[in-house]
């Protein structure tokens, strides 16, 4: 008979995407501990107890709000702490706010979480990833960034309504940063074993023009939510809950988080979104797959860009 391991998730930050993600994780069934942790300790002890209030509504979990060292044990680390992206502000915007707020919390988890997986949140997702993985020393395996698995999502969603098909019948990547340089991986989408172009003949539903469209819906999702309801944080929070079913239940499924990019492309020290199998115990391997030229000269400049303003912060 086979013992089931408790499996514990700590979220630092319960600002809408933390509590949010906690939210998600609770009625998952994935976690049996949840440590919220904020520098408003009375923000975290509220999300402990609201959510505590509807564990009798679901599979056991223990909800606590807690210090650094409560995070102690974790399988995972979730970092959405940050200052949030405001109306007509780029990702790269913030950088240096939640560059300094990372400074102060990836010591912390190094001293408590040396053996979690560290899985970053909080925008320029990228850059922060890059900033978690120099600042801990952690194994490059070790540090995640949710990178475009949302971008992909909303890919696929915007690709299905288009063409009339269920979004998970729709086999599509978007690469490279998570923003505005990112990459729609339009030489590889497929459906039904159908190349997109093959698919639209048949069709007759998809144009270039309509294409383009698209994937502009895709590149401005986030800001044209943040304009209406100044946060998104539901979509993010399904994600970050994918990403740790994936690690928790060694899945070695295919999701594009954002990690260390060593020699792929060309692109070396520097974080984003490729193709990556990820299992329990983080990065297995990050996948160099075929693309178009145009769409990997995209990929290699949305690189550059990155390292551009990394030289800025190291």
């Amino acid at each position: 008979m086979s013992i089931i391991k408790p499996t514990k998730v700590s979220i630092i930050g319960t600002g809408f995407v933390g509590s949010t993600t906690a939210y998600t994780l609770l009625l998952s069934g994935l976690v049996s501990e949840l440590v919220l942790v904020d520098k408003n300790k009375r923000k975290a002890e509220g999300e402990a107890m609201d959510l505590n209030h509807g564990v009798p509504f679901i599979r056991p979990v223990k909800v606590i709000a807690g210090d650094y060292k409560d995070c102690e044990g974790s399988n995972i680390v979730v970092i959405a702490a940050g200052v949030n992206q405001k109306p007509g502000e780029t990702r790269v915007d913030l950088v240096k706010n939640n560059t300094a707020v990372f400074r102060s919390i990836i010591p912390e988890l190094k001293k408590y979480c040396s053996d979690s997986i560290l899985l970053v949140v909080t925008n320029p997702v990228d850059i922060l990833t890059y900033v978690t993985y120099k600042i801990s020393g952690f194994d490059k395996s070790k540090v995640i960034g949710s990178g475009t698995v949302l971008d992909t999502a909303r890919f696929k969603a915007l690709l299905g309504e288009h063409v009339g098909v269920d979004a998970r019948n729709v086999h599509t990547y978007v690469l490279g940063e998570h923003g505005d340089t990112e990459v729609a991986a339009w030489s590889i989408t497929s459906i039904a074993g159908m190349s997109m172009d093959s698919y639209c003949k048949r069709c007759n539903t998809c144009k270039g023009e309509s294409k383009r469209a698209i994937f502009e819906d895709v590149r401005k999702a986030a800001y044209n939510i943040i304009e209406r309801k100044e946060a998104t944080y539901y979509a993010v929070g399904l994600t970050v809950k994918r990403i740790v079913e994936a690690i928790l239940r060694d899945e070695n499924s295919i999701l594009t988080v954002s990690s260390l990019v060593e020699g792929l492309y060309g692109l070396e020290d520097v974080c984003l979104s490729l193709p990556t199998i990820v299992n329990s115990d983080g990065i297995k391997h990050v996948l160099e797959v075929d693309l178009s030229e145009t769409e990997k000269q995209a990929l290699i400049d949305s690189g550059k860009s990155l390292q551009e303003i990394i030289k800025d912060i190291f």
